[in-house]
C-alpha cells in the first residue's frame, strides 16, 4: 500500500514538473519570438526608444511651461527648439575638439597597452615573450584576414551614418509629439483596453515611465558630475586630452558599472603614457574617490527611490545586453531590467492582495438588522 502511494506521489510530482517545464518552454519561445519581431522592427523601435529617452530629459521643462498656462503645442515647440540649440552648442564646443583629438586618444591607449605588455613580460609576472607574441600574432592575423572586407565595411559605415541621421530626425519628431500629446496617452489607452486591462496596463505604463525618467535623468546628472570632477582632477595633474576623457566619462555613465571601469581604464592608460607611473596612480586614486562619492553620496541623493535593482543584477543585465546587441544592448539593458522589475512588482502586488471575505447569510442578516 505504501509503495503504491509513493508511486502515485512520484507520478504526480513528475506530471507537475513536466507541466512547469512546458510552461517555461512556452515562455522562452514567446520571448524568442518577441525578440525576433523586435529585431525585424528595429528601424522603427530604435527611434521610438531614443525619442522616449529624450522626452524623459525634456519633459520637466515642458511640464513646467504647461502648468504656467502655455498651450501644449507651444510648450513642446519651445522645448524642442531649446534642445536643438543645446545639442548644436555641444557639437560645436565639445564634439569637434574631441573628434580632432580622437587620434591622439587612440594612440595613447595603444601605447599604454604596450607599456603594460612590457611590464607583464618582466618581474614579478615574467610572462613569456612567446606567449605575448603568440597572442599578438593571432590578433594581427585576424585583422589581416578581414582586410578584404574594407570596402564593404566602408559602405556599412556610410549606411550607419545615414541611419543615425534618420534615427535622430525621427527621434526629434517623436519627442515633439510625446511632449505635446503625451498626457493624453494613458486616458486613450484606458478607453481602448477591455476589462481589468483598462486599469492595470495604464498603471504599469505610468510606473514604467517614472522609472525610465528617474534612470535617464539621474544617470545624466551623475555622469555630468563624474565628468566634471574627473576632468578637473586630470587637469590638475596635467594629463593631456582632458576634454575627450571627460566626454568619454559622461557617455560611459549610461552603462552602469562597466562604463565607469572602461572610462577609468582609458584615463589611467593616457596618464601612464604621457606623465608616468606616479601620475597614473594619482589619476587612479582620483577616479576611485569620485566613483565612491558617486555610489555612496551622489546616486542616493539624486535618485532617492532608485531602480530597485541589486548591483549584481545590473552587472548581469549589462553583460547579457552587450552579448546580445553590443553597445546598444549595454545601453538598454538596465532600463529593460528596471521595467521588467516594475511589471513583476505590480503582478506581485496584485497576487498578494488579501482575498475579500465572501458574503454569507450572516453578513446579509447583520446588514439588514443594522439598516
Amino acid at each position: 500500500m505504501s509503495a503504491a502511494l509513493s508511486s502515485m506521489k512520484t507520478a504526480a510530482a513528475l506530471r507537475a514538473s513536466a507541466r512547469v517545464s512546458a510552461e517555461l518552454l512556452l515562455v522562452l519561445a514567446t520571448a524568442a519570438v518577441s525578440l525576433w519581431v523586435l529585431g525585424r522592427m528595429w528601424s522603427v523601435v530604435w527611434p521610438l526608444i531614443v525619442g522616449l529617452f529624450l522626452t524623459t530629459l525634456t519633459w520637466p521643462l515642458a511640464r513646467f511651461l504647461r502648468r504656467h498656462g502655455w498651450r501644449p503645442a507651444l510648450a513642446a515647440s519651445v522645448v524642442t527648439a531649446l534642445f536643438l540649440l543645446v545639442a548644436a552648442g555641444i557639437v560645436a564646443l565639445i564634439a569637434v575638439p574631441v573628434a580632432s583629438q580622437s587620434g591622439e586618444l587612440t594612440d595613447g591607449v595603444v601605447k599604454g597597452i604596450q607599456q603594460l605588455r612590457d611590464w607583464a613580460a618582466g618581474p614579478p609576472l615574467n610572462i613569456g615573450e612567446d606567449q605575448i607574441a603568440g597572442a599578438s600574432d593571432a590578433a594581427i592575423a585576424r585583422i589581416q584576414n578581414s582586410v578584404g572586407s574594407v570596402v564593404s565595411a566602408f559602405a556599412t559605415g556610410v549606411g550607419t551614418v545615414f541611419n543615425g541621421v534618420v534615427t535622430a530626425i525621427l527621434a526629434l519628431f517623436l519627442m515633439f509629439f510625446f511632449l505635446k500629446d503625451g498626457p493624453r496617452f494613458l486616458p486613450w489607452l484606458s478607453r481602448q483596453l477591455p476589462g481589468r486591462f483598462a486599469t492595470d496596463v495604464p498603471v504599469v505604463a505610468a510606473r514604467g515611465w517614472e522609472t525610465l525618467g528617474a534612470f535617464v535623468r539621474s544617470q545624466a546628472f551623475v555622469g555630468l558630475l563624474d565628468a566634471v570632477f574627473i576632468g578637473l582632477g586630470l587637469w590638475l595633474v596635467g594629463v593631456p586630452l582632458v576634454l575627450p576623457l571627460a566626454v568619454l566619462t559622461f557617455v560611459s555613465a549610461f552603462v552602469p558599472i562597466v562604463g565607469a571601469l572602461f572610462a577609468g581604464l582609458v584615463a589611467v592608460l593616457i596618464a601612464l603614457v604621457s606623465n608616468g607611473l606616479t601620475d597614473a596612480l594619482i589619476v587612479l586614486a582620483i577616479i576611485v574617490v569620485v566613483q565612491q562619492l558617486e555610489g555612496n553620496v551622489f546616486q542616493p541623493m539624486i535618485q532617492s527611490r532608485g531602480l530597485g535593482l541589486h548591483a549584481a543584477v545590473v552587472l548581469l543585465a549589462v553583460t547579457l545586453g552587450g552579448s546580445l546587441a553590443g553597445i546598444v544592448g549595454s545601453l538598454l539593458a538596465v532600463p529593460a531590467a528596471a521595467l521588467t522589475a516594475v511589471v513583476w512588482n505590480y503582478l506581485r502586488e496584485q497576487l498578494s492582495d488579501p482575498p475579500q471575505e465572501p458574503d454569507t447569510d450572516e453578513s446579509h442578516t447583520g446588514a439588514a438588522a443594522s439598516s
